[in-house]
């Protein structure tokens, strides 16, 4: 409780809670410190092929991303005794998985600078957050008319890896793997206004590409 000056007497006002994150991985994290193998296959079959998209990102071909990640999935079982449960299981992953794909010294070739060419679209058309004020109203059922789920699905991962390296990045682990800010402020070390233009520019790009592929719906 803490207490409030007020006109010569004292109230006493209620602390605030403290907020914790829930760590949707926390069970699978009980078994896997407790030995259990399954619980290291199930960890492997959930996370294994976001790692191994966010490691092309950093390495010049398909076969040294499968090796960054191998090497992740090493230091993860030799370290999982020192997590101290600090950030999500997933973050701590995909930041041992960033660090071993720099140590390859071919993330400075790969990246693009945060202050790239000018944005896709007219940034008039997003708002203060970075969201769209203008937004592409009704595009996948209109979308949908004209392709099927699957091979648009298929179009937009194409584009996503089409995209410079860190915006690709940073879209990867918002929009694809549902990350946090924060969490990807952590994996990528980057500061909040970095991700934030770096989502921004990613997104932008990949309106542009809809918006040329199907049209502006109205």
């Amino acid at each position: 409780m803490k207490p409030i000056r007020r006109a010569g007497r004292t109230q006493v006002r209620p602390a605030r809670p403290m907020l914790s994150v829930v760590d949707p991985d926390a069970e699978l994290l009980t078994r896997l410190r407790a030995g259990e193998e399954q619980a290291f296959i199930h960890l492997v079959q959930r996370y294994h092929d976001p790692m191994l998209r966010l490691a092309t990102s950093f390495v010049p071909s398909a076969a040294v991303a499968e090796e960054v990640v191998q090497d992740t999935w090493l230091a993860v079982l030799r370290g999982l005794e020192r997590f101290e449960g600090r950030s999500s299981l997933k973050t701590w992953l995909f930041r041992i998985l960033v660090n071993r794909a720099r140590t390859t010294g071919t993330r400075e070739q790969r990246s693009v600078p945060v202050a790239d060419p000018e944005p896709a679209v007219d940034p008039e058309r997003f708002g203060p957050t970075g969201g769209w004020s203008d937004p592409p109203e009704h595009w996948i059922e209109a979308a949908e008319a004209r392709m099927e789920a699957g091979k648009l699905a298929d179009r937009v991962r194409a584009w996503i890896d089409e995209l410079p390296g860190r915006q690709r990045e940073v879209v990867l682990l918002r929009d694809v793997e549902g990350m946090t800010s924060d969490e990807v402020c952590s994996v990528l070390e980057l500061t909040e206004v970095n991700q934030r233009v770096l989502l921004h520019r990613g997104r932008s790009r990949l309106r542009q590409l809809l918006e040329n592929e199907f049209g502006e719906v109205r």
